[in-house]
């Protein structure tokens, strides 16, 4: 055990005692939400009552929480706890329909910061951190987890929000931040513009941790942003249906995030068939928070791809680790019978000498053949090269990717500083099939 470690009386239980701690915690929450109508119709449906419920294996027998459930019962429905009694909401954009609205009792949001602030502890952040936030602020809970987080740590937080790249930077400079909240893509707009002005990314900033989150990223991005602005790059999970930031995050071992299993219970299933897989098999994560008095919900489809795993981590820990997430299972794109995330691009060309960080993918249908185009911002080196040893290097990624993924790709070679900067989430994918 050392000294980042948060909550050891918690996060280092034996898995019997943890076990014990989640079922006793999953029974009084099945209790509390029987009595929300749409988990009551629920139940009713699915012929079982919390009664029911004698072990952890029994979880199976209870029906999911979809996205589809918060928005039909828009805005409160699924709240467990009077108006009274909730004294925050955060919800979705609700770009692509209805936003789903969430709350928070005192507890909730007491329960929330000790949760943020594990993770932050574990990625190596102390209490003489100046942790700068570019996360936006308002019905995102994002940024509001990590400060209230970093507040109850002890660090100071400059709550400087998304956008205004050139002033993040001299915020970042003149104030001295010592860890870094943000994207990962926006950590590479970062260390762009900073070289843009004629910097040393490595050496301009106070920077010694980043903790990113909000985006699936590979590995190979990780060791991108760690270079380029010479820190320790960590992962964080969370969505805000569940609680926000504070699910799941990484300890300086950086072999999975800790997802934080007294508040949550996690299982991996197929989502085809909803069925529940054995250990260390890779699918869906489903979570049941166990804790949360304003909106806990039960078995919720987060449609994250990722992997469990159970045995003890280097650092003490004993709660279980999930892999970054490859994507999420809505976001997955099939083309010609192959499934592909972004992030199996990602780690092919970031392995290649010459591939900046920064990539779209377009799919098109051509016919009744759906087609995939890798645009790639390349070094001036080669995107400047001549025909013939351009032909060559785009020929060797084509194969590399072929060989990898199992999928043809067309690669198209973009100059430096071509492709949009992102100042939130990255826009990875633009699917022209059903426009």
């Amino acid at each position: 055990m050392n000294h980042n470690i948060w909550d050891p009386l918690h996060e280092c239980l034996e898995r019997k005692d943890l076990e014990r701690l989640q079922l006793e915690r999953l029974r009084s929450t099945l209790e509390r939400v029987a009595k929300v109508p749409c988990y009551k119709d629920k139940f009713a449906a699915s012929g079982i009552s919390p009664g029911d419920i004698h072990s952890l294996d029994d979880m199976a027998k209870l029906p999911f929480t979809t996205k589809e459930d918060l928005r039909q019962n828009y805005p409160y429905g699924m709240f467990a706890v009077p108006m009274r009694d909730v004294v925050r909401i955060h919800s979705s954009s609700g770009t692509t329909g209805k936003p789903t609205v969430v709350g928070y009792s005192r507890k909730d949001l007491d329960d929330w910061s000790g949760l943020v602030a594990r993770f932050m502890t574990a990625a190596g952040v102390l209490p003489d951190d100046i942790v700068h936030i570019a996360f936006g602020y308002g019905l995102f809970t994002g940024a509001f987890g990590l400060h209230y987080g970093a507040e109850l740590i002890g660090s100071a937080v400059i709550p400087m929000s998304g956008g205004n790249t050139e002033r993040q930077i001299m915020i970042l400079k003149d104030y001295e931040a010592t860890a870094l909240v943000c994207t990962p893509s926006y950590a590479l707009t970062l260390a762009d513009r900073i070289q843009k002005m004629g910097h040393d990314p490595r050496t301009y900033l106070s920077l010694k941790v980043g903790l990113f989150g909000g985006e699936p990223w590979s590995e190979e991005l990780r060791r991108e942003i760690e270079e380029r602005l010479s820190i320790v790059a960590t992962d964080n999970y969370g969505l805000s249906e569940i609680v926000g930031p504070g699910v799941a995050g990484e300890c300086l071992c950086k072999k999975g995030m800790h997802i934080f299993e007294d508040h949550f219970i996690p299982e991996i299933i197929d989502p085809e068939t909803g069925k529940v897989l054995p250990e260390g098999e890779k699918g869906e994560l489903v979570l049941t928070n166990i804790v949360q008095e304003a909106i806990p919900l039960i078995r919720y489809r987060t449609r994250d791809i990722t992997r469990l795993h159970y045995d003890k981590c280097d650092c003490g820990r004993t709660m279980v680790r999930m892999e970054k997430t490859m994507g999420r299972s809505d976001d997955m794109l099939i083309i010609k019978g192959v499934n592909v995330f972004p992030t199996q691009i990602e780690e092919v060309l970031f392995q290649v000498e010459g591939c900046e960080p920064h990539y779209q993918l377009i799919v098109e249908r051509e016919g009744t053949l759906d087609t995939l185009e890798v645009q790639v911002e390349v070094n001036e080196n080669i995107f400047f090269d001549e025909m013939r040893k351009q032909r060559a290097f785009v020929e060797m990624l084509e194969k590399r990717l072929a060989t990898n993924i199992g999928l043809h790709a067309k690669i198209k070679l973009v100059e430096p500083s071509a492709m949009p900067r992102h100042e939130g989430k990255a826009n990875r994918i633009i699917d022209k099939r059903n426009k």
